[in-house]
């Protein structure tokens, strides 16, 4: 998600970096540029309207784009998305099951909703129920509101669920902060309201991470950098190989 504003500093940003590593990326604005490229939406800009950015995006998808992918996430232009380790956490999920993942608040929803800003992943059982169901107004809001909370009750009313959105030892993959502020825990006030569950920090935060927000064109060029040009010499990272080979999902976003 983006803006005509933002197409020369956040969302080029992504294009250099983490976008290259998706199976498909949509760049969705209020207008279609097909220099960049973006999807224009009959949406105005503005956080007033970010809920029918994000419905109006969904419905594209699901009209376009169903087949290209088996899982589709929905991220901001100011979030950097490590696209591995996210096909990694999904590569043993099932994508024909009404689920999605993200970073959970409890507040609002009964099930809770899922932080816009770090992104969340949606099934493509979630994405058909609601390219189905979701154009009734009754189950799911067209726009005002919270996005991420009018989306999670969206969800809901769709009977998709909310899901398990650590890794194998509890930690962090989600997380609605830049790094440093979940590295340090520095959290604001309003993150210990919302978050469901202890936030984590330090060694709480997976090293198979998948998102962070908050991070400014300059920071996500750095941190690419950091996770894909350096390595300290002698020291080899592992991972579940067999966990990732026996998946075929790609990933859209």
């Amino acid at each position: 998600m983006t803006t005509p504003d933002n197409l020369p500093t956040k969302a080029q940003a992504i294009k250099e970096t983490w976008g290259k590593r998706c199976n498909v990326i949509i760049y969705f604005s209020s207008k279609t540029v097909s220099e960049f490229p973006t999807v224009g939406l009959d949406v105005p800009e503005g956080r007033n309207h970010l809920t029918g950015k994000t419905m109006a995006a969904f419905r594209y998808i699901y009209e376009n784009h169903f087949h290209d992918a088996d899982w589709f996430m929905k991220a901001d232009d100011d979030t950097y998305v490590i696209a591995e380790n996210l096909r990694y956490f999904l590569s043993d999920k099932d994508t024909h099951s009404p689920t999605y993942y993200g970073h959970l608040f409890k507040r609002n929803v009964p099930q809770g909703y899922y932080s816009g800003g770090s992104g969340y992943v949606i099934s493509k059982e979630a994405l058909y129920r609601f390219g189905t169901r979701a154009i009734n107004t009754t189950i799911c809001r067209e726009d005002g509101g919270d996005e991420d909370v009018e989306f999670g009750i969206c969800m809901e009313k769709l009977g998709i669920k909310t899901s398990r959105s650590v890794d194998e030892m509890g930690r962090s993959l989600f997380h609605p902060h830049p790094p440093q502020t979940h590295l340090l825990g520095k959290f604001p006030p309003w993150h210990y309201r919302y978050t469901a569950g202890i936030p984590q920090k330090g060694f709480g935060v997976s090293k198979y991470a998948v998102s962070f927000h908050y991070v400014s064109p300059d920071d996500m060029r750095t941190l690419h950098y950091f996770f894909y040009h350096i390595r300290p010499y002698g020291i080899h990272a592992t991972c579940n190989v067999s966990k990732i080979a026996k998946s075929g999902h790609s990933l859209g976003k």
